[in-house]
């Protein structure tokens, strides 16, 4: 048997259960171009309106049956503190899956201590998840072309095909890569292609309570998501790595990175 053949037969099971790869298993690309050539995924993230409560992770985490309590997330949240004498402070307990429900503290080398509110300039939180760059340098290192981009702009794992070498997740510069640890190939954020592709919205930014997230085509210059690109003064990460990310932010501080 062919290993192609094989993984498409195995089932997976964790601790005696099985588990649904349902969510997991994606549609044709080619199918929603060949409907749809004008489209192009883009993602909007407002941190002014991001609170971080935590349900877009958790909302992530069980649309995409990555496990609830292990430590790897699609998406995260991450809270972030200014200091007044020049520091930046930043932390996230479990990704923010339950939110952050503790002050914030800082345990660096001098040791844990508590950051206390009136030497705080600035704090504010920063949701982040793959940024389905342009030019994906986790596409370039994949030795067997099991990470690809697609026409509309999604890089994407094909597990049929993974191998488990890590490049992908060392090639990838801003560290939204990881390995399932059930089913033992890269994972990341896929912009939940399998909803998008079908008319839906993703997991995320339907379970945002404040509109923090947002996912549209960047080729439609009636979409609020392009709309927000071409007139509103919006970020992305780490711009000078030349990945062209299509995630892009409103009230992004230079000091995130």
């Amino acid at each position: 048997m062919k290993r192609r053949d094989f993984l498409k037969s195995t089932a997976v099971f964790v601790a005696g259960a099985s588990v649904s790869l349902s969510a997991l298993e994606l549609v044709d690309p080619k199918e929603v171009l060949a409907s749809r050539p004008e489209l192009r995924w883009g993602f909007l993230v407002d941190t002014y309106k991001c609170v971080g409560c935590g349900m877009c992770v958790k909302a992530c985490k069980l649309e995409n049956d990555i496990p609830y309590d292990a430590n790897v997330t699609r998406t995260w949240v991450e809270r972030y503190a200014m200091m007044k004498n020049g520091e930046v402070i930043k932390d996230s307990p479990k990704g923010a899956r339950d939110g952050f429900t503790s002050k914030l503290v800082d345990q660096g080398e001098a040791g844990t201590r508590l950051l206390r509110d009136k030497d705080i300039a600035q704090a504010f939180f920063v949701p982040k998840l793959c940024n389905h760059c342009t030019l994906p340098a986790c596409v370039q290192v994949c030795p067997v072309g099991a990470t690809y981009k697609t026409a509309d702009g999604v890089v994407l794992v094909d597990r049929k095909w993974c191998i488990g070498c890590g490049y992908c997740i060392m090639g990838c510069p801003y560290g939204v890569r990881f390995f399932h640890p059930v089913v033992h190939t890269a994972d990341k954020c896929t912009f939940c292609y399998h909803r998008i592709s079908k008319g839906g919205n993703t997991a995320c930014a339907q379970a945002c309570p404040f509109g923090a997230r947002t996912i549209g085509n960047l080729r439609d210059p009636n979409d609020p998501v392009a709309k927000a690109v071409l007139n509103e003064r919006v970020g992305i990460l780490r711009a000078e790595y030349g990945t062209k990310p299509n995630v892009y932010y409103i009230g992004l501080n230079k000091e995130v990175h």
